[in-house]
């Protein structure tokens, strides 16, 4: 490195840089990208429904209490009473952190079966353009594939361009549990992909789950696709900023409240996804142990200490991801902090070889894959560093080898 590159001018120029990347983004993509977030209508009339029901003359409780309080009230009811609560109020029970998550899968195949309804109808109203019946086409059909056999949808929201999370395996038994958290341009018609599937969330996390299974047989694992936050649209200003991070943290932090069990949760967060993580790491219970980020434009911070959390910080780039060219920078409210695999961020650094580029991480027989799936199981052992040596695993729980303290 020259002196140059450690000066203060060079410093200047590089936020001169971002400042001018920035500009050029808001010409390109425009001031439209900055979304103001809309609460569910259909969401909102559910929860405000149930806020005024009642079972057995008794109130029901607040929908925002503690997941405790509310993992309780689900406990006293009758099989029968449970369901008549996910039939009148699908919507509210379905997102309800602290009802048992079999009565959410119930509730959201409801709701899921309702807005596809909406959709059909939706597809022959003449009011609406061609591109208009189009789309509610394209969402009716989304709608009827998340209602398959066996799926298990953890969250729905049909609203704007909507949101949802998906299980893969057993929550309730899990010995280990892992959340992946997308980046931008996530929602419901994204959220799984036929071209390029490991690129969207639900192939990226049965990506995972099939990984974590190959790597550790024994361990019963389950993952969670993730997309219950309003993501980016786009490369423009929305995604130079920490506005939907901010949003989408609290949601995050509200799920892994209410998660069933004490089995140990990993968090792997791709692109934007790691923005939300960074913001919300503070705030995450302490049985998230690890929390991993791949591709990541920062996480809102300088250097790993500043996140506020206990768990294990990893991160991986692989070497022809373009996000390596986005300046590691915050300034006025742009940018997202420091580049989280630079030696002086502090984080245990993965190899991310094969992964090919920014949206192959999840690419089965990838180093990045087999990383992230022992960072689930906690083979800690066995994970690969990016630098070819032993730097990553230092200091780890089950590390043997000479040179793995």
């Amino acid at each position: 490195m020259t002196s140059f590159e450690t000066s203060p001018q060079f410093n200047v120029w590089r936020a001169l840089l971002a400042l001018a990347v920035v500009f050029v983004m808001l010409a390109t993509t425009g001031w439209t990208a900055l979304r103001s977030h809309r609460e569910s209508g259909a969401l909102q009339a559910s929860l405000a429904k149930w806020e005024h029901g009642s079972i057995d003359g008794l109130h029901l409780p607040d929908p925002e209490s503690a997941p405790g309080r509310l993992t309780r009230f689900f406990a006293s009811l009758t099989p029968h009473e449970r369901d008549h609560l996910a039939h009148r109020y699908p919507l509210a029970v379905g997102n309800m952190n602290g009802a048992p998550v079999s009565l959410r899968y119930r509730a959201n195949h409801i709701a899921l079966a309702q807005a596809r309804k909406v959709e059909k109808k939706r597809m022959h109203d003449g009011r609406l353009s061609t591109a208009g019946q189009q789309d509610a086409g394209l969402r009716m059909h989304r709608y009827e594939a998340l209602m398959s056999a066996g799926r298990q949808i953890l969250a729905f929201d049909p609203e704007g361009s909507g949101r949802v999370a998906e299980v893969f395996g057993s929550l309730g038994r899990a010995e280990r549990i892992s959340v992946v958290v997308p980046g931008v341009d996530t929602d419901l018609l994204t959220f799984q992909k036929t071209y390029r599937s490991y690129s969207a969330p639900v192939g990226m996390a049965k990506a995972l789950y099939a990984a974590e299974r190959e790597q550790s047989p024994s361990t019963r694992t389950a993952v969670i696709a993730w997309a219950d936050y309003t993501s980016p649209d786009g490369l423009g200003v929305d995604a130079a900023t920490g506005l939907r991070a901010e949003e989408g943290a609290v949601r995050l932090n509200a799920l892994l409240r209410a998660l069933p069990g004490r089995a140990p949760v990993s968090m792997f967060c791709h692109s934007y996804g790691s923005v939300v993580c960074g913001v919300a790491a503070h705030g995450m219970p302490r049985r998230v142990t690890d929390l991993a980020v791949a591709a990541s434009p920062g996480m809102r911070v300088a250097k790993v200490s500043h996140l506020g959390t206990s768990a294990r910080v990893w991160a991986m780039r692989d070497a022809t991801d373009w996000v390596q060219d986005v300046p590691y920078l915050e300034l006025g409210g742009l940018g997202h902090g420091a580049d989280p695999v630079s030696s002086a961020f502090g984080a245990r650094v993965l190899s991310a070889r094969d992964a090919q580029g920014h949206a192959g991480y999840f690419q089965p027989d990838t180093d990045s894959l087999r990383n992230l799936a022992e960072v689930g199981v906690g083979a800690y052992d066995e994970v690969t560093c990016a630098r070819e040596n032993d730097a990553c695993r230092a200091g780890l729980p089950g590390t043997t080898t000479a040179g793995r303290a």
